[in-house]
């Protein structure tokens, strides 16, 4: 953990440089590696085909990200990992958002209950 989805409409593909999104992402969780394991981050995003946003009239956009964070991280950190991951999105479609409407929002998730999960991957960071 953490995971991070970026659900987003397709008719911002073409326009919205999705990979380098996920990379910009990936970077805001490694500076903040002393709360995030770089071997559990989960960063994807999702195409969205299906979707009707106001009342459908128009040719809006919208992008709409997700962060899940196990427990144990204090407020602060997960404020200032929040606000530059968000922040960085608004600069990643500064251009876009001025082009055309386009909607962005994110929100966080702190599990309360026990996850479970099977991981090797951190093997390979561990020093």
């Amino acid at each position: 953990m953490p995971h991070f989805y970026i659900e987003y409409t397709n008719n911002l593909k073409t326009e919205a440089d999705i990979p380098q999104l996920l990379q910009t992402v990936n970077e805001v969780f490694r500076s903040h590696n002393h709360i995030i394991p770089v071997a559990g981050l989960r960063i994807r995003a999702i195409e969205l085909t299906d979707y009707l946003i106001a009342d459908g009239s128009a040719d809006d956009a919208f992008v709409h990200a997700t962060l899940k964070l196990g427990k144990g991280r204090s407020e602060k950190d997960k404020k200032n990992l929040s606000d530059d991951l968000f922040k960085r999105m608004e600069n990643h479609f500064a251009d876009l958002f001025v082009k055309r409407y386009l909607a962005l929002s994110m929100e966080v998730y702190e599990f309360s209950n026990p996850t479970y999960k099977k991981n090797n991957i951190h093997t390979r960071f561990e020093s």
